[in-house]
């Protein structure tokens, strides 16, 4: 989200992805949260084939006191979070008693030495060896002979996660298929430009930016907090059915959708696709797949033997913070039998095919991601070949050396004005140029101009960067694409969600420093962070990674991975639906 800031979903990413101070203690120096139960939901559950109580969906609350150290999983516990012979209520229990909600998002545990990996369903078994003949598999899928499709997109996020999507479906408008975007109403006009048809979808992003900023991207702080959210979700969640089916509101011209690309923070689209029985396929700017090879990107586990299951437990939360919505949706408007058990079903089946929009130079795909997944590269809009740049900031590019950008998109800032401050101190210490990006933000209310500093109110990425010396910016998918993609070193803020995940990636790879969280933000540190990115051994490994992009074509790839997962068959939709394994109790916690 760097545009592509802030992913907006109750647990945060790809892809809201995407803040000077860090507002969410308020007042408040507890960092863990708390569940407790509120009756809203059916009154029974079904659990392998009996009828049980309830598992009611949690109120999300501080707790009153700090657990300096989340408790350990010890290797029986992990074997019932996956055991589908154990009851709901007792698999709640427990993860409630292991996770801990933390003040920056996060959700954090630890494992025992005893727990090995497989215990968590990452064994040796489950290892794809054939990943090479996979993606020869992608590379040879013939886009020219797939019948023309009706298909709907729904990408909730802020216009970082919706750009790689508009490109996607100008491609795929070239191959003779219709393509609607829906998305939040505030793109209208960056989707129509584009040639692609819209829908709009509820929920506002910079409404959900400021509260996922606040909040750190994951639960509410407080119960002030929670009609925000939940208002915005709901919002969003009913909306997804007639932007499958309804006519052009503009135009009045039927839609009827034949197939969906959507990405996870739209949540209950695939109920969306159970109801008009059609195939479903994610794309996602951060991992959302469990693997043995990394963690989720917004949990705290440093075991490797933990990593699998932090995909369960963050899929799991999420799930109880919606359950009852996604419930509310499917009989009011799906006509669907309410999902009665819990089971984090929103993004990490692995019969739902998932598309990664990065590129495999950065991240690899994992050795434990089957054939339903493709890491396709990241998915660029060429924006820069239309853009007229003005001509204040033509000159003023040609009269010094490269700059660094400091940017923070989509992001409100909480103390704008004391974070210019430190950028331009910063950049007066290390003797740079520097451009910054205003954004949402309100960044670059200086007491008097610099001639060193160029206030951006807004520009391509793609246009701009290979102008600049190095980049500094949040860490959105989209916004750290575009910067390794201009060669340019990068050192990333995080504010939350899969921010510190790139941070981490773009560190690991050798082209910037460690990442900066948000609430660590300092003039020394960011001085530090300026030197690395300006030593030169680090701006060839930029240079060497740029040029490994090159021949990655993430859009094409994209493309290619939606028809490579397509039904061969299209499903006749007066037939009876099949059972639909993405809702089945056998899954529950991945006890598949």
């Amino acid at each position: 989200m760097n545009q592509d800031e802030v992913t907006v979903d109750i647990a945060g990413g790809s892809s809201f992805e995407h803040s000077g101070s860090n507002s969410s203690n308020n007042g408040d120096s507890s960092a863990g949260r708390s569940f407790s139960r509120v009756n809203t939901l059916p009154a029974e559950k079904t659990h392998c084939g009996k009828l049980e109580p309830d598992v009611l969906p949690p109120k999300l609350e501080r707790s009153k006191t700090e657990r300096q150290h989340p408790r350990n999983i010890l290797a029986s516990e992990a074997a019932q979070i996956f055991d589908n012979n154990i009851p709901v209520q007792q698999k709640l229990q427990l993860l409630n008693r292991i996770a801990t909600v933390k003040d920056d998002g996060t959700v954090e545990f630890e494992v025992t030495g005893d727990v090995e990996s497989h215990t968590f369903g990452g064994g040796p078994t489950d290892l794809y060896t054939e990943c090479a003949d996979e993606e020869e598999s992608l590379d040879a899928t013939d886009l020219q002979y797939i019948p023309p499709l009706q298909i709907v997109m729904l990408i909730v996020g802020t216009r970082g996660d919706v750009q790689p999507f508009i490109a996607i479906g100008k491609k795929l408008q070239d191959y003779g298929h219709r393509v609607r975007l829906a998305t939040h109403a505030n793109f209208k006009d960056f989707v129509l430009t584009s040639g692609l048809e819209f829908f709009p979808l509820g929920g506002d992003p910079k409404v959900l930016a400021g509260y996922m900023v606040k909040n750190k991207g994951f639960l509410p702080s407080g119960p002030s907090e929670i009609p925000i959210q939940r208002n915005q979700m709901k919002e969003i969640i009913f909306s997804l059915l007639p932007a499958c089916k309804d006519p052009d509101m503009d135009s009045n011209v039927p839609f009827k959708a034949d197939a969906i690309i959507a990405n996870p923070p739209a949540y209950g689209h695939t109920h969306v696709a159970e109801a008009l029985k059609i195939p479903i396929h994610i794309f996602f700017t951060m991992p959302w797949t469990p693997t043995s090879e990394f963690p989720h990107p917004l949990s705290r586990v440093k075991q490797p033997a933990g990593y699998r299951l932090s995909y369960q437990i963050v899929d799991s939360m999420i799930w109880l913070g919606i359950r009852d919505m996604i419930n509310d949706v499917r009989k009011k408007k799906l006509k669907l039998r309410p999902v009665t058990y819990l089971s984090g079903s929103q993004g990490s089946e692995s019969d739902i095919p998932h598309g990664y929009i990065w590129s495999p130079h950065l991240v690899p795909k994992p050795k434990d991601w089957g054939p339903k997944v493709d890491v396709v590269g990241f998915c660029f809009l060429d924006l820069a070949s239309n853009y007229e740049p003005p001509q204040a900031l033509v000159d003023w590019l040609n009269a010094g050396p490269k700059p660094i950008y400091v940017g923070f998109g989509s992001l409100p800032v909480q103390e704008p004005h004391k974070m210019t401050e430190i950028i331009v101190e910063a950049l007066e210490i290390t003797g740079q140029r520097g451009i910054i990006n205003k954004g949402w933000g309100g960044l670059g209310d200086l007491a008097e101009a610099k001639e060193s500093i160029y206030l951006l109110d807004n520009c391509p990425h793609d246009w701009l960067f290979p102008h600049c010396a190095a980049v500094v910016h949040h860490g959105g998918a989209g916004t750290t694409a575009a910067g390794l993609k201009a060669a340019c070193p990068t050192s990333i803020i995080p504010f939350f969600g899969d921010q510190p995940f790139w941070g981490e990636r773009v560190h690991a790879r050798g082209v910037g420093p460690p990442p900066i969280p948000i609430d660590e933000f300092s003039l020394d540190k960011l001085v530090d962070a300026i030197k690395y990115m300006l030593d030169p051994q680090v701006k060839e490994r930029a240079v060497e990674l740029a040029k490994a992009m090159e021949n990655e074509d993430g859009v094409t790839g994209a493309v290619k991975a939606f028809f490579k997962q397509l039904p061969r068959k299209k499903a006749d939709p007066d037939s009876a639906p099949e059972a639909s394994s993405a809702f089945s109790i056998s899954r529950c916690f991945g006890c598949a």
